[in-house]
C-alpha cells in the first residue's frame, strides 16, 4: 500500500482505509499528502469545504462555520463588516481556494482510478477471473464512497476532510461491507492460491513455495510498473499542487492577521510560508 501511494504521489489509497482526511499522519493529525518523491507537502484540513460560484463555504458536521459570498464574509451566519483592505484579501483568498479545490478532487480521483486498474490487471491472473471480480468490486465501492466525499456536482465542488465526514464514509457500514465482500469470495481466493501454490516449480514443498514467493514479488513488481507508467503526469500535477498549496498556506496566515475574527477558524494546518509577492 505505501508503494503504491509514493508511486502516485498522492496518499489517496490510504485516505479511503482510514478515519482520516485522505492519510493518518500520526498522533490526531489527519492530512492530505501530495507530490512526488522529494517534493512532498501536508496540508491538514480542519474543515470541510465546499466551492460554488461566487461562493465559499467552509463546514464542520454539516454545519457551516463561516462563508465567503460576494466578497463578504459571514460567521455564524452573521455579517462581518469589512474594511477596503480586508475585502481584497478575503476576495484574494476565496478565489484561490476556490482555484485549487477542483485540482485536488480531480487528482484524488485519477490516482484512484489508476490505482484499482494496475492492481485488478495484476492480481486477476493470480486470483483468476471470479476472484478478480471481486476485487474489482471492492475497488468500486472504494470509489464510490470517494465520491461521496470528493467530488462535482455541476457548478459545485466539495471536499470532505473532517472527521466526521470521512467517519460517515468510511465507518463501520463501510467496514461491514468490505468484511462481506471478503467473506463472500475468501473461498474461491484461497483455492486459487492453493492451486497457484501447489503448480509452482520444483518437487518438494518448500521449492514450490519459493516459487509461489517468487511469483507474488512480481505480482508486486507489476503493480509497480503499471502505476509508473501511468503516474508521470499525476506527479507534476501533485508537485504543482504542492507548491500551490505552499502559498495558500501563506495567504491565510496574512488573512488571519488582517481579519481577527477567522483567527480560531484556521482551514489549513501546515508550516508557515513565506507568501511570495
Amino acid at each position: 500500500m505505501k508503494k503504491t501511494a509514493a508511486s502516485l504521489g498522492l496518499t489517496a489509497l490510504v485516505l479511503a482505509t482510514t478515519s482520516s482526511a485522505w492519510a493518518h499522519g500520526g498522533d490526531d493529525d489527519n492530512h492530505l499528502s501530495f507530490g512526488s518523491d522529494g517534493h512532498q507537502c501536508e496540508v491538514s484540513l480542519n474543515y470541510d469545504v465546499a466551492v460554488e460560484p461566487k461562493k465559499l463555504t467552509i463546514s464542520e458536521s454539516k454545519k457551516e462555520v463561516y462563508r465567503i459570498e460576494l466578497g463578504e464574509l459571514y460567521i455564524d451566519g452573521k455579517q462581518v463588516s469589512l474594511n477596503n483592505q480586508q475585502q481584497v484579501i478575503v476576495n484574494q483568498y476565496a478565489n484561490e481556494v476556490s482555484a485549487q479545490l477542483p485540482e485536488v478532487i480531480d487528482l484524488v480521483h485519477d490516482a484512484v482510478d489508476i490505482a484499482s486498474t494496475a492492481v485488478s490487471m495484476a492480481l486477476t491472473p493470480l486470483l483468476g477471473d471470479t476472484s478478480g471480480a471481486k476485487i474489482d468490486e471492492m475497488m468500486a465501492s472504494l470509489s464510490d464512497r470517494i465520491d461521496n466525499v470528493a467530488y462535482q456536482h455541476g457548478d459545485k465542488f466539495y471536499l470532505g476532510a473532517t472527521e466526521s465526514s470521512l467517519e460517515d464514509t468510511f465507518g463501520q457500514e463501510f467496514e461491514q461491507e468490505m468484511e462481506q465482500l471478503v467473506q463472500s469470495s475468501i473461498g474461491s481466493m484461497m483455492m486459487t492460491l492453493g492451486s497457484q501454490m501447489m503448480s509452482g516449480d520444483g518437487d518438494s514443498f518448500e521449492q514450490k513455495m519459493e516459487s509461489f514467493a517468487a511469483k507474488m514479488d512480481n505480482v508486486g513488481k507489476d503493480i509497480e510498473v503499471q502505476l509508473e507508467q501511468q503516474s508521470a503526469d499525476l506527479e507534476a500535477r501533485a508537485d504543482k499542487l504542492c507548491d500551490n498549496f505552499q502559498q495558500l498556506v501563506a495567504l491565510e496566515t496574512k488573512l488571519r492577521a488582517q481579519v481577527p475574527e477567522l483567527e480560531k477558524y484556521p482551514l489549513i494546518k501546515a508550516p508557515k510560508q513565506q507568501l511570495l509577492e
